[in-house]
């Protein structure tokens, strides 16, 4: 075989192996890659159903952002590609099941499982902010653990990028989602914080501070009173350190929140006295809850059949005859880094260390007389990888060697199959 192209692989490029999720377009599958059998999870999406229901702009924005930013704490992409009816998102695999599982099946975690899951959470939501991206819907359904007992964010369908006007976006979770979006206020990567106060407050209290049938329910109880965990209110085996920490974090005033003033202001919080950042971001320290070897999905929801009229039917076809239709997914493709030996690796930026460029090698550029050279040089690149600038609080972080920024082009080197 010649040498293998991007354009290359499609849905046959995979052996589909069972179905762990279920999405409003289509499946989530667990998936082997035959070229090196690695297990990926995939994406499967119906582009017509994501034309009915107006979410191409999330759709397209969950796969630029996922192109953009590579970190150990969130879900990676490896691939994007598409077909006549589909969009596919293939991304790491972690069988640990998300939060929510967990939470049903096991009811309760120590203070100190507790802690670990939300220091997870906080490194993945520092990527995040640092690359001025607001993930606007944290809530444990889309947080995922891997099979050590560490947790990954996932699904950016709603995330953006953070603008000075955004009182419009107001997609979210109510039960997590922070008063000044519910109030249609201009908001910032703050309600991030929020929603993993309600999360933090969920594991210690077994149940959210404002809970409601609907929407406005919740937010007539948010705007009744803001709810704080008192002295005697906390549970036994929990600290007023843990207590304050979620206090700080639900406040309803994003001024007075915890993390207004950076992430450091959440890192350097008493409940964290003595946590090591670097070793977790390493992992070096052993997860205190491992999930089961047990599938950790479930597998009701899995099995269960999607239910078309004729109405449906008719009105997604007419969907896939128009222009938008053909238009709109275009330049979906993305691959993500391959390492030296062609395998499809979790390459992280690794903040302790500096970022090394990737080269691509052209084989029709070796002529005879490099290949007799003994230090044969690798040809120039046409077009120079772009950093991009840091933020001004990147740029804080950055001062104490936490973070590297990925580039803004993904460059895929490839080997002969």
């Amino acid at each position: 075989m010649g040498n293998k192209t991007t354009g290359d692989i499609d849905r046959n490029s995979f052996d589909f192996l069972s179905i762990i999720g279920k999405g409003g377009f289509g499946k989530v599958w667990r998936v082997r890659y035959k070229k090196n059998y690695k297990e990926f999870a995939m994406k499967e999406m119906s582009k017509a159903r994501i034309i009915e229901k107006n979410c191409v702009s999330s759709i397209i924005g969950e796969r630029d952002i996922l192109s953009q930013i590579h970190h150990p704490f969130i879900i990676n992409m490896i691939f994007s590609f598409q077909d006549e009816n589909n969009l596919y998102l293939v991304m790491n695999l972690f069988t640990g099941g998300d939060l929510r599982y967990q939470i049903n099946k096991n009811h309760i975690f120590t203070e100190y499982q507790s802690k670990f899951f939300i220091a997870c959470l906080i490194l993945g939501l520092e990527v995040i902010h640092i690359n001025n991206i607001i993930h606007r819907d944290i809530k444990p359904e889309n947080l995922v653990l891997d099979y050590k007992g560490y947790l990954k964010i996932t699904d950016f369908g709603i995330a953006k990028k953070q603008v000075k006007q955004n009182s419009n976006e107001t997609s979210g979770t109510p039960g997590y989602m922070a008063p000044e979006v519910m109030n249609c206020q201009n908001h910032t990567i703050v309600v991030d914080y929020y929603a993993m106060g309600i999360i933090c407050y969920e594991l210690m209290m077994g149940v959210r501070p404002y809970v409601g049938e609907n929407r406005n329910e919740i937010k007539e109880k948010i705007l009744a009173r803001q709810i704080m965990i008192k002295n005697h209110e906390i549970p036994n085996g929990w600290s007023k350190e843990a207590a304050d920490f979620i206090n700080n974090l639900i406040q309803r005033k994003p001024n007075m929140r915890l993390g207004y003033k950076g992430i450091n202001q959440i890192k350097t919080h008493k409940w964290f006295n003595r946590f090591s950042w670097e070793d977790l971001y390493n992992m070096k320290i052993e997860a205190p809850f491992i999930p089961s070897d047990d599938d950790n999905y479930d597998a009701n929801i899995c099995t269960k059949e999607d239910i078309i009229n004729n109405e449906s039917i008719e009105r997604l076809n007419k969907i896939m005859l128009s222009n938008e239709y053909k238009t709109c997914f275009k330049n979906y493709l993305f691959f993500n880094i391959y390492d030296e030996n062609n395998n499809i690796e979790n390459n992280f930026i690794n903040p302790h260390k500096k970022y090394e460029e990737k080269k691509i090698i052209n084989n029709n550029n070796h002529n005879k007389e490099n290949e007799n050279k003994k230090t044969p040089q690798s040809p120039k690149l046409k077009k120079r990888i772009k950093i991009p600038q840091l933020s001004a609080e990147a740029q804080e972080i950055n001062k104490y060697n936490l973070f590297t920024p990925r580039s803004t082009k993904t460059i895929v080197r490839l080997k002969d199959s």
